[in-house]
């Protein structure tokens, strides 16, 4: 069994079982702030296949967000009954709502793609794979200098989860 499929099926399986380690994972991750920087990849496997390389200019940020429906603070759009609703199921992804809010915090870096890392009963986490512009290795990768020549995918859509949520990718 090659590596990456042995990490594959561990990050299942820790997520199937809940177990220690997947827990204390959950853990320290909710002391930490809602956008935070991550050393490295929680499951490389699917980094990789989504374009992760641990090369200078790329990072990983791990965003937190609330789970459930979003809730509407001001009685605006009238006092007719189907507006007057307070709590709404949102319109995008939760992960393309992650991906926007790291492209916001992390202004000079553009978002190349994310993944589910984990839940818990009211908070559910995304790593998000982010390429610096300026970074002079970056520039000079083929593929990468693709991606980033054209600004905020995430707020246009162009990642696969926006693609997604435009009816783009049809299985």
């Amino acid at each position: 069994m090659s590596s990456y499929k042995h990490i594959r099926e561990t990050m299942i399986s820790e997520y199937k079982e809940r177990s220690l380690p997947y827990r204390e994972r959950l853990s320290s991750w909710s002391k930490e702030p809602p956008i935070t920087i991550a050393h490295r990849p929680t499951n490389l496997a699917r980094a990789r296949t989504l374009g992760y390389r641990a090369k200078q200019g790329v990072a990983v940020v791990r965003v937190r967000l609330s789970k459930g429906s979003s809730k509407r603070r001001t009685p605006s759009g009238g006092r007719k009954p189907s507006r007057s609703g307070r709590y709404f199921t949102r319109a995008k992804s939760m992960q393309a709502i992650a991906e926007e809010r790291a492209a916001r915090k992390f202004s000079n870096y553009e978002v190349l793609n994310s993944y589910y890392v984990g839940e818990t009963g009211t908070r559910n986490y995304f790593e998000i794979i982010m390429l610096d512009r300026n970074s002079s290795s970056i520039r000079n990768d083929p593929f990468y200098s693709m991606v980033i020549s054209r600004r905020s995918r995430a707020f246009r859509g162009v990642t696969a989860q926006g693609r997604k949520h435009r009816g783009l990718i049809v299985k």
